[in-house]
């Protein structure tokens, strides 16, 4: 079955264990990441974060806004039980598709970082998605994700 959802905006920041700073649109480079991040090539070369996610988050007094959880694409649309490691992401913008696959759900977060210090939580080490970049592709805010079990 295939979901759709969409990119409400894209983060970078130049440090890890801090803030991304939203920037509107970015380009995901093939086995690398998103051009300009500190996680593009390691690991997590792409992390994602769902709307549903953030909200939750707010509804605990937490303010908090894109990129304020490290994450590089916030989404909506789509739910983070909807995300399983292998899954395929089709990144659809302006008629040009990156293809991006989920490596892990979650992560272990660090002691010192500065988000979890800043909102007294953290929500990435339950609910972040992460992901490699299959194709390189132009990705914004507005950009639809599909998502599928195969390419």
């Amino acid at each position: 079955m295939t979901k759709n959802g969409k990119v409400l905006e894209v983060c970078i920041s130049d440090r890890t264990g801090i803030p991304k700073k939203p920037v509107g649109q970015g380009r995901l480079l093939e086995n690398y990441g998103l051009e300009g991040d500190a996680h593009a090539g390691t690991g997590r070369q792409v992390s994602l974060l769902c709307e549903e996610s953030v909200r939750k988050m707010r509804e605990q007094g937490i303010e908090a806004g894109p990129g304020d959880f490290a994450e590089n694409l916030l989404i909506s649309g789509l739910m983070p039980e909807d995300f399983t490691v292998g899954l395929r992401l089709r990144v659809e913008t302006g008629g040009e598709n990156a293809l991006l696959e989920v490596t892990q759900i979650g992560k272990e977060c660090h002691a010192a970082c500065a988000i979890r210090k800043r909102t007294g939580d953290c929500v990435m080490p339950r609910e972040g998605i992460f992901a490699r970049v299959l194709r390189a592709g132009p990705v914004r805010a507005g950009s639809i994700l599909e998502v599928s079990d195969a390419d």
